[in-house]
Formats: structure tokens, sequence, C-alpha cells
């Protein structure tokens, strides 16, 4: 066990979070979205938003919440007469399957650390399923089966504790009255890749200058950069993530969120050394595709 200055639980998932976010990035989803006659930013509308079954562009715009809605009108409900829900969510954990091993080795997945890490993400995520009020995105993961390999838990588990944070932290935005748009320049003013955040976002250059010329006003940038008061508003949004995620975690305690840590942190090393995490082709993918506005 290891002394940390985050909370346990948010320490569970940032470390474990890994396993999770290379469903998005790793090859093997162009591949399989193209092998479904689906490009990648379709193919990633589609896998994440099928849980909803054949949902439009307005539910998963609303749940995403920061993507320009008129991108997501492009691939959704299109991309239902080409898959359908069962084959997108079958194609999510495919892509999970290959990548995993791809980056981890058949061995390590069948390993008893894997094997426990995936226990006390699943307890952790079937807790988060007794309290899904005011998460509809969570919600809908929840009600999906569960896989069977210990890898796939643990990779279907975090998805599920993924999305109970992503809930709570579009809730956060909403009560501090920050858009979509607005915390995607929040977030790069922050340090994030700007690059990857333009391009897959599909807002066009006018609309994010305006957005952040707003924050300019409000006082949260000054310049390109976060203002004081940007910083505290950041530091404020986070808390409330935090605190709004605590209650998925509730039942390891301590000492069950830092020994899922200590189990996935080495398997996310690898995978971020194994460089499965790279934005390079998502981002491209994405700018090749028309801004809407």
């Amino acid at each position: 066990m290891e002394s940390v200055t985050e909370s346990p639980s948010r320490l569970a998932w940032r470390v474990t979070e890994p396993l999770h976010a290379l469903v998005y990035l790793v090859p093997e989803a162009s591949e399989v979205y193209a092998r479904a006659g689906l490009d990648p930013m379709a193919g990633y509308f589609a896998a994440r938003g099928a849980a909803f079954g054949e949902a439009g562009p307005g539910l998963v715009a609303a749940t995403f919440y920061n993507f320009n809605p008129a991108v997501i009108a492009r691939a959704l409900p299109a991309a239902w007469s080409t898959v359908n829900p069962a084959q997108m969510i079958a194609a999510r954990l495919e892509i999970a399957d290959r990548a995993l091993t791809r980056g981890l080795g058949a061995d390590t997945l069948a390993g008893p650390e894997v094997a426990e890490a995936a226990g006390l993400a699943r307890t952790a995520a079937l807790h988060a399923a007794e309290i899904p009020s005011g998460r509809p995105l969570f919600a809908a993961h929840a009600e999906l089966p569960w896989p069977q390999a210990p890898h796939l838990v643990l990779f279907h588990a975090q998805t599920l504790l993924r999305e109970f944070r992503g809930d709570g932290h579009v809730a956060a935005l909403m009560a501090a009255g920050i858009s979509g748009l607005e915390a995607i320049i929040l977030h790069v003013a922050a340090g994030a890749d700007s690059r990857f955040l333009r391009a897959t976002r599909g807002w066009s250059p006018d609309r994010w200058a305006a957005a952040a010329e707003g924050l300019r006003e409000r006082g949260l940038l000054a310049g390109d950069e976060l203002s004081g008061e940007g910083r505290r508003l950041r530091a404020e949004l986070e808390a409330t993530t935090d605190r709004l995620a605590d209650p998925a975690y509730e039942t390891l305690g301590e000492r069950g969120c830092l020994r899922l840590a200590e189990l996935t942190r080495p398997l996310s090393r690898t995978i971020v050394k194994a460089g499965l995490l790279d934005t390079a082709g998502l981002s491209k993918a994405a700018s090749e595709r028309p801004h809407s506005g």
C-alpha cells in the first residue's frame, strides 16, 4: 500500500482509467469500426451510445456533453442503418480484448492480479448500480450484461465507474454554468491536448474563439491561460466531481481502493509505455471530417 495525497477513490479511478480509455484510441478500434462500415468517429458515437439502444443525436449529445451536436448528428442515427446496438456493444468488447491482449499479453491477463483487480472494480461498479439516479449514461451502461473473462470484467467495471464519474462531472459543470465547449477550452487552458480536443469535439474555430472570449469576459481566462479565478473554478469542479464519484467506491473502503490502484498501476503503466493511449490516429481521423459550426 502507498501513502497518497489524493483521496483513495480518486486514485483508484485515475490509476485504472487507462485500461478503459485505450478502447477509444487504439488502431483496433478503427479496424473493427471499418469492418462494420463506420469511420472512427461514427464508430465511437455508436459504440459508446449503444447502451441507449438506437439513440438519435439529441440524447447522445446531451449526455456526452462537450461534442458539437452537429458532428454527432452526422453519425447518428445513420449508423443504425449499418449496425445495431448489440453489434456495437460486442465490437467495443472485441476492441478491448484485442488491445489489452496486445498490450499486456495473454499470460498477464490470465494472472491472479487481473482477476483480483476485476473483482474489486466489479464490486464498486455493482455498488454504484444501486444508486443510478441522475446519471443517465452510467445507468444505461449498468444494464449491459457482464463479460466473463477477468480482463474484460475489469474493462467493463472501469467503464461503468468512468461513466458514473462522468455523469457527476457534467452535473458539476452545469451547476457552475459551464457549457461543454467552455469546459473543453478550460481543459486546454489547464494543459490538455488542444489538437486532439479541437479535432475530435468538432467545434469550428469561430465557435471556439467566441466561447473563449466569453470566458475571458467572465474572468476565467487571461489570454489563452487560466486566470486565478479560472484555476479556482477548475479546482472546485474537480473537487465536486470527486465528491460525486465517491459513493461508488464506498463499498471498497480505503484499503480496497488502494489495493485496486496497487494492482492496476503496473498494468496501466505498461499500456501507456506501449503507446496504446496515443491520440494521433483519432486526431487525424477526426480532423478529416468537416466541422459544423
